[in-house]
Parts: structure tokens; sequence; C-alpha cells
């Protein structure tokens, strides 16, 4: 049997110590792993197969499972997906030999946090287990409020424990302190609205406006009254003075979001206020100071629209002072359970239902799926989901037809048209943009080609998204 160690410092107690549950069926490297790490500052406790490590957790509320990979029964990988479906908030680091660095791989692209090597080097392990506690940190004690028991990891509105997400939080966290420009770029649904949110509520301006702008809805005619303003009788229609955004931002934040969107009119306008600090109102003949911060974003590429004379070189250099990409949810999927979880409870208390659960089949078929439309996606099915379940747990007859069974993505063949190259090149293109719902970014990686080059085909032959 294990046991627990308690570290002799006397300023730590066990309710503010990391809790690290360590997994191996090796009785003298479980006894080496508690020896070496007695006087560190950690409650440590061991389980010797991986059904023991669950039978732990329901009692001992682990921050850390480190688990071996190889282990007879249950396996580092399959004890990595019972953590995932029951513990999602849990950190798991899988230690492999080194001559199995694809387990470790595997490990990862499943949700592992990390990867430690055999045979062991503890000062690495220490290291591993600090980079948690730092991350963990910044979520239980820091900038962005604290972490309740049996809450979701959460960042301002934003839920993640992927390392990329604290990349981000970090980021987030410096430049709040300061009135730097940021520029956030990411595929549609990623959530950098909610990025621009923490940033302001955390900046020195928080008491002042945040105003967003969806610069996409705003048409050509009209984007310059909407964004500065117009003076009555500037024209057809001006029957009064208007402020625009920007006046409403003064003293606090402004976000443009689709910055990509703009007309090159509007982005000299634009280049002029961040160099000047003023503009004037359409029909306006006094420049009025402006004070608030900037914040862009985009889901295009903006340096391929920069060579395409699309957008003003000048301009992107202004606006990507800081710059924060958003991964998409395919790359950060250790965090599907915990978002799916967190629109379970949230959607569940909406419809007064009482939704415990997704099961392991619905969890899986969310997992394995690519998430095109991202966070926002994952929402709206979790949204339609609890809509339709009649029981007390989602399953995978409660999710969308596409997700299910056969009807999940799967290789696909096209029937060729024509010997024209050109034929086949657009029939291809349109064919993948369809098969992706004109993700365009996931379009280039499965034609295995530059996005620049993608855009720059779909230019050649026409090739629009439909409306």
């Amino acid at each position: 049997m294990s046991e627990t160690v308690r570290p002799s410092h006397p300023a730590m107690t066990a309710a503010n110590m990391q809790r690290i549950l360590f997994v191996d069926d090796d009785e003298a490297v479980r006894q080496m792993f508690q020896d070496r790490l007695a006087e560190e500052p950690f409650l440590l406790t061991t389980a010797s197969s991986g059904q023991e490590a669950l039978e732990k957790l329901e009692t001992f509320p682990a921050d850390v499972v480190i688990t071996d990979f190889r282990m007879p029964g249950m396996d580092g990988l399959v004890l990595l997906e019972e953590i995932r479906m029951h513990y999602p908030d849990i950190f798991v680091v899988v230690v492999t030999g080194h001559g199995t660095i694809q387990d470790a791989v595997k490990a990862m692209k499943d949700g592992a946090y990390d990867y430690i090597l055999k045979p062991f080097d503890f000062d690495t392990i220490r290291g591993v287990i600090e980079k948690i506690s730092g991350h963990k940190r910044i979520l239980d004690n820091g900038f962005f409020g604290s972490r309740a028991p049996g809450k979701e990891y959460r960042f301002n509105k934003i839920i993640g424990q992927d390392p990329k997400m604290f990349v981000i939080f970090q980021k987030i966290m410096d430049v709040a302190k300061t009135n730097a420009t940021v520029l956030i770029t990411g595929e549609s649904g990623t959530g950098k609205e909610l990025l621009a949110e923490a940033i302001h509520h955390q900046s020195a301006r928080r008491e002042g406006p945040l105003v967003k702008v969806n610069c996409a809805a705003l048409t050509e005619t009209l984007i310059n009254s909407e964004l500065f303003g117009h003076e009555k009788g500037a024209f057809t229609g001006a029957i009064a003075q208007k402020k625009g955004y920007f006046e409403m931002a003064d003293g606090g934040t402004i976000f443009l979001d689709e910055i990509g969107d703009i007309p090159i009119t509007t982005q000299i306008s634009l280049l002029r206020i961040l160099e000047s600090g003023s503009f004037q109102r359409v029909g306006g003949t006094h420049p009025l100071k402006f004070d608030a911060r900037f914040i862009f974003a985009t889901n295009q590429d903006l340096t391929h629209a920069v060579k395409e004379k699309l957008f003003r070189e000048d301009l992107y250099y202004r606006i990507n002072v800081v710059s924060i990409q958003v991964p998409p949810l395919r790359e950060r999927k250790s965090d599907i359970p915990l978002l799916a979880n967190y629109y379970l409870k949230r959607y569940s208390n909406e419809t007064g239902k009482k939704i415990l659960a997704i099961s392991r089949a619905a969890m899986n078929i969310l997992y394995r799926y690519d998430w095109p439309g991202n966070v926002r996606e994952l929402s709206n099915v979790l949204e339609n989901a609890v809509i339709f379940c009649k029981g007390r747990e989602i399953t995978p007859q409660n999710l969308p037809q596409e997700f299910r069974g056969d009807s999940l993505p799967r290789p696909w063949t096209l029937t060729l048209p024509s010997r024209s190259l050109d034929v086949l090149e657009s029939s291809l293109l349109t064919r993948v943009l369809e098969a992706t719902k004109w993700n365009l970014k996931q379009a280039a990686r499965e034609l295995e080609i530059p996005r620049g080059t993608l855009y720059s085909k779909m230019r050649k032959h026409g090739i629009q998204r439909p409306t």
C-alpha cells in the first residue's frame, strides 16, 4: 500500500500544497519517487495501477497525475482517457522510455499536459511540476480571480488549461499593464473577443468604456460615419450630429474586430488616428482629440493581404505592436472536456434540465471531431444536444447527425469532370473548401499548400464563398 508524504515545511499546509499522484506498477520506482521528492512542498501519494489511481482520485483531489505509460491492465493512455472524462481539470503528465517517444506524442495528442523520459531526471520532474504550479497560480490566485472548488479553470471568461492557453494568459497579464496596441489573430470562433475583454478589464482603463466594432458588418459607404461620427448635413440623411464609435471609446478601449475587412480609404484614416491621436467627424472641420487603447482582431492572414495590396503595410506595422495568436480548438484538444462540461452546465441551467453528464461515447465523438468552427461550434453543438436530450446524460444520439458514427469526417474521392488541368484544379479546390466548410486554413492544410497560394488560386478560378 502507498502512503501519503507530508513534507516538513512549517509554512506549508495540506491546503496550499500541490497534490501529486504518481502511478507506476514497479514498487521500487514508486519508493524511489517518494524518497526523492519527500522534502519537496508537495502532498504526494502513489498508486500501483491505473485502477488504483482512479480509486485514489475519489478521495485524493490531485492537481497533477504523473503516470507511467506502459503498465499491465490499464495503461497510461487508458488512465489518461479516464481522467479526461471524469476529472478534466487534473493535469496529466506521462512517463515513457527513450525508445517509445511515439507513446509520448500520442499521449500529448490525447490531452496529456507534458511527458517525462525514463530514467528519471528529478530536476526535470520538479520543473514540470513547478510549471504546472505556476499555471495554476495564474488561475487560482492570479490577476483574474479565484477558482472555487469544483469550478472550471477560468481566466476571466476564458476556459482552458492547455499549455498553449497559459502562454496566452501570461501575455494578457503582461500587456494589460501597458497601453500597447494589440493584434489578436486566429480562426473564427476561437474567442478573440474574450481576449480583448480580458485585456481591457485588467488594464488601467477598466473603468472606461469597452467599445466593440465588427468591421465586417459595416458597409463601405457608412463605415467612416459609424467609426468617426458625422456632422449635421454631412450627407443626405445626416439630420443631426452623431458620435461615432471612436468618441464613445474615449478614455477606454476600442476593439476593432475583422480589421482586415475595412476599405483602403478607411485604413488611411485609421493610420492617421494612430499617428496623431485625433480624428474628424465626417463633414467636420476641426480635429477631435482621442485617447483610447486599440485592440484589433482578424481571422485573415494580414501579411498576405499586404502582399496583395489589400491592406496597407504601414498600417499593419502600426497595429501589430503586440501580437497574440489564438490556437484553434483542434490544437488544444485537452480543453474539449472542460469546455463541453462548462456548456453542458450552462445550457442545462438555462433550460431548467437536470442533465448530469456527457456519456463516454459522446465525449469521444466530441474529442475526435476537428471543430472547424472552434469553440463557437462546440457551444452550439452542446446547446443543441441539451435542448433535445430527454435523459440525464448526453449520448451520441443527441449530437447532430453529421457527428455520429460513419458520418464523422472520412476520406473522400473526387470525380474528374474533365481532362483540363484548370478545370481539375478548380474542381479540387471547390471540393476541399466545401468539405472543410470554407475554413481556408484547414483547406490549405488538406491541400498541403500555403494559405496565400490558396487565396491566389481562388482568385484565379473566380471561386468565392457562397453567401
